[in-house]
């Protein structure tokens, strides 16, 4: 079974993190109020190396590049960039990277009793159905989501 556009629509592009590049930024941790504003602690100021602190699983772990808008309700825009680990468990509710019929998409899981649907967070994409007729893989799960405002 061939996909049709209207289910896919979304191009990722995978880099790897670069673990030895020791670049760390200047971290405040001390909590920013998003009520009413407190006064400064002496901006108590620390590093930190963002490979090291949101990657768990160094050697299975990639970071992707999307593109499209199927996610866009999840918090998932184009241009966003994935964090998405390769060792983690696929289960009901999670957005995984999966490769169907020669294409990479990113999407929630749901399963069913004898089905697996790939779900988009957008009304304007239809759900995936995946079916033994598929070449399908669940190529990682996401676990976090880096965007610029």
């Amino acid at each position: 079974m061939s996909l049709n556009s209207k289910h896919i629509k979304q191009k990722l592009t995978f880099f790897t993190p670069d673990l030895e590049s020791e670049i760390k930024i200047p971290y405040v941790n001390q909590g920013v109020s998003a009520g009413f504003p407190s006064p400064a602690l002496d901006f108590l100021e620390t590093a930190i190396d963002l490979n090291k602190e949101l990657i768990e699983n160094a050697k299975t772990t990639f970071y992707i590049k999307v593109e499209g808008h199927s996610m866009i309700d999840a918090g998932i825009n184009d241009k966003d960039i994935l964090i998405v680990d390769r060792t983690l468990e696929p289960s009901d509710k999670k957005i995984a990277v999966c490769f169907i019929d020669g294409e990479f998409t990113v999407k929630r899981l749901k399963l069913e009793k004898d089905s697996l649907y790939l779900m988009p967070e957008n009304q304007n994409y239809e759900p995936i159905k995946v079916s033994e007729e598929n070449n399908f893989m669940i190529w990682g799960i996401v676990t976090y989501v880096i965007k610029k405002l």
